[in-house]
């Protein structure tokens, strides 16, 4: 048995996966490997490098800060979340992410980002949150339109949940036959077709990645029906929000983010005892 952490991503929705996570710290709930998509990646990762508190910390001091998130830096850059700032300064200086520790923690972890050529996603394994794990997690988080497509080893990507939103089925192919998964959703939630007039524009030199835009409602759709039928089936233990969240993409609120990030702490508070027993249960599948 191999035991796997998926999470979703949803920009400030990831609020709540940081509270899901802490309390798993706090608690000692380990997995043998994890999967981020976007905010799942950048927030997430702080789960191998186990640092509690780390990043609804610096949201919450950094959220108003234009150099963070603002219409200016995407004027600017090409980045509404300003990639020097959020990749370089703050990990780096302001508020260190621990890479001895993310290196020397033996979870794999993974994040996950939309090749452009393909509109496929690809996976990497993070292994020391050095400049190129770096380079993943934000390719991961980069929504078309807000973010310029990263460059890496000569290949472009974007954020990951273009294709694939809840990675559950690629740590499935790795082998990890028992998974935690974290929405940030609630469950009744089911996604509407894309239909921005200025999408087919931007992504003009990318038109695989438009394809896949164009069809994102429909893959999130399945994996969510999938999860469901997973949940019933007692195939996979599924964590998230009892209601929609109702936060902003880009929230400048420190207390809606803590707000949030407190819903995510109580959800996985309350069901600890299940979670402990499904990691070390071996019984798989069928009615208990």
């Amino acid at each position: 048995m191999k035991t796997a952490l998926v999470m979703e991503g949803g920009a400030m929705r990831g609020m709540f996966t940081c509270g899901v996570i802490d309390v798993f710290l706090e608690n000692g709930i380990t997995f043998d490997g994890a999967a981020g998509i976007s905010a799942g990646a950048v927030f997430g990762c702080n789960f191998k490098s186990r640092q509690i508190g780390r990043p609804v910390r610096y949201n919450k001091k950094y959220c108003r800060d234009p150099r963070y998130c603002s219409i200016r830096s995407l004027l600017k850059t090409g980045d509404l979340y300003g990639a020097d700032f959020c990749y370089r300064e703050l990990p780096d200086v302001l508020d260190p992410f621990d890479r001895k520790a993310f290196a020397e923690n033996p979870m794999a972890f993974y994040a996950g980002a939309v090749d452009t050529a393909t509109g496929e996603c690809v996976f990497h394994r993070c292994t020391d949150g050095g400049a190129l794990d770096m380079l993943w997690f934000r390719a991961s988080a980069s929504m078309p339109v807000v973010s310029r497509p990263v460059k890496i080893e000569g290949r472009e990507y974007l954020d990951g949940g273009i294709s694939d939103a809840v990675p559950y089925a690629f740590m499935e192919q790795q082998g990890y036959d028992r998974n935690v998964i974290v929405l940030t959703q609630p469950r009744d939630y089911r996604k509407k077709p894309e239909t921005s007039p200025v999408l087919k524009l931007f992504l003009r030199r990318y038109p695989k990645v438009y394809e896949a835009m164009k069809r994102r409602h429909e893959m999130y759709n399945r994996q969510m029906e999938d999860l469901d039928r997973m949940e019933a089936e007692k195939t996979a233990l599924v964590i998230r929000p009892p209601e929609g969240l109702n936060i902003g993409h880009t929230e400048k609120n420190p207390e809606e983010l803590e707000r949030v990030y407190r819903i995510g702490r109580q959800e996985a508070e309350k069901r600890l005892p299940e979670i402990r027993q499904w990691l070390t249960d071996d019984h798989q599948g069928g009615a208990v």
